[in-house]
């Protein structure tokens, strides 16, 4: 997932811009179309693309069993054989977009006297995100991959995702193994998540680590994508849902030098019928991983060695998707913990800090979704970071914690079996406690993202 950075200084009538986004808004509510899809699969099987999909890129349950089962319908258009030559499936998706980022307090160091004080920086401008190349389907009956070669907004190249699937070992669902680099089965998925600003983009219960820690050292998120081998199942209507994934300890990173560790992931969730308010599914993950503690370093060189004095640290949570109607909510508790010698930045080779523990903390996160139209959905999620334990003594309780507020919607002119268009506009407001660089006081960031986010 690409994150947009911020471009210019210049200041210019915030205003202005956004009475010329709505007007635009009005104009595409009267002359869109409706229908909502993936176009390369939508062209292969010849379906309307609100089949699996709630709000482009959000799938429903029939587009999450089509992944399930290995991006199969089970008829003979599965094999790409018997697809005509120029079928072709690929999607490119790019998002050109205005965005403005502030942050209250940050260090800033000044030429014109050398000193380094803390003070509110605001960037705003045109910019571009990066752009993902995504490529999936069958190589031949119970076969299926996904490889998704992703550029950065500079146009640096890095595989997103690289993966082989055997589908249904044995003629059954409930057996399917994976072996690559991909998505942890993540039904709360923040690869099809809704929200793209720098603040909103991503979940914090998936990334949060506590403000002890150097990032530089050990960085982890369960929604990045990882190296490894999964298997998988469900029954045949995918209500219920496993999986067991057997990953590198490197955070999904090639050539990372940490050859002594395995992470394990594992999920379950079971979908129920409500009578009228539909299907609504609830599950529990936990990961378990390793991370080492020091590197050593390549002879007469500052590369990165070997990863070694590998601890532990853990993620486990519930979730749920909840349905009433056109809205929907989804929620999600989180509950995290590190090893002392990760939560302090320690070598395994030296001793603790006097009083140091493991730092734990607790998440919580609420999603609604409100389906206006085929062609219109509101957005908002509110996120919370709560300390249980700090890793030190003495530090204040509430040390890191943070709330996120995330709001907007997508408006879809138009979407079809050849390409895909939604106007973007979200805002997004964060706040954390005691992170200040200087004088450890709150840090208030928010980000305004306009944007025009399409495939094809």
């Amino acid at each position: 997932m690409i994150r947009p950075v911020p471009f210019c200084r210049n200041r210019f009538s915030l205003m202005h811009l956004i009475s010329c986004a709505l007007a635009l808004t009005l104009l595409l509510l009267v002359s869109g179309q409706s229908a909502l899809a993936i176009p390369a699969f939508a062209r292969k099987y010849g379906m309307p693309c609100s089949a699996c999909h709630e709000a482009w890129p959000k799938l429903n349950n029939f587009g999450q069993t089509f992944k399930d089962n290995g991006y199969q319908m089970g008829n003979d258009r599965d094999a790409p054989i018997f697809q005509q030559p120029a079928y072709w499936p690929i999607a490119l998706r790019m998002t050109p977009n205005w965005h403005r980022e502030s942050v209250n307090r940050t260090d800033i160091d000044s030429p014109a006297t050398g000193l380094v004080s803390e003070g509110q920086l605001t960037t705003h401008g045109f910019d571009l995100s990066g752009m993902d190349m995504l490529t999936a389907g069958t190589l031949a009956k119970n076969i299926s991959f996904l490889l998704v070669p992703s550029a950065d907004e500079t146009g640096a190249f890095h595989f997103e995702s690289a993966s082989v699937r055997f589908d249904n070992l044995l003629h059954s669902s409930w057996l399917n193994v994976k072996v690559g680099k991909f998505e942890l089965d993540n039904v709360i998925s923040e690869k099809r998540m809704l929200t793209l600003s720098g603040n909103g983009g991503y979940y914090q219960g998936y990334h949060f680590q506590p403000a002890t820690e150097d990032t530089s050292l050990f960085t982890f998120g369960i929604g990045d994508n990882q190296l490894g081998a999964e298997l998988s199942g469900h029954s045949r209507n995918d209500y219920t849902r496993y999986s067991v994934a057997l990953l590198s300890s490197n955070d999904g990173n090639v050539d990372t030098p940490n050859g002594h560790g395995y992470d394990t992931f594992l999920t379950f969730s079971q979908a129920f019928q409500a009578g009228s308010l539909g299907l609504q599914r609830v599950g529990a993950f936990a990961y378990i991983g390793r991370a080492p503690t020091y590197h050593t370093l390549i002879a007469g060189d500052s590369t990165l060695g070997d990863g070694l004095g590998q601890k532990s640290f853990t993620r486990a949570g519930f979730f749920g998707l909840w349905y009433y109607k056109k809205l929907d909510f989804t929620t999600m508790y989180v509950h995290g913990s590190d090893n002392a010698f990760l939560g302090t930045n320690t070598p395994s080779y030296l001793a603790l800090p006097d009083g140091a523990r493991s730092p734990s903390w607790n998440i919580g996160t609420i999603e609604t979704h409100y389906t206006y139209s085929p062609q219109l959905i509101l957005i908002n999620r509110y996120e919370l970071v709560r300390m249980s334990q700090q890793a030190l003594p003495g530090l204040p309780g509430n040390l890191g914690d943070v709330d996120v507020l995330t709001f907007g919607y997508r408006y879809y002119p138009f979407i079809s079996s050849r390409a895909g268009f939604a106007f973007h506009n979200e805002y997004s407001i964060l706040r954390q406690r005691g992170v200040s660089p200087i004088n450890g006081a709150d840090v208030t960031s928010s980000s305004l993202f306009l944007g025009f986010d399409f495939i094809f």
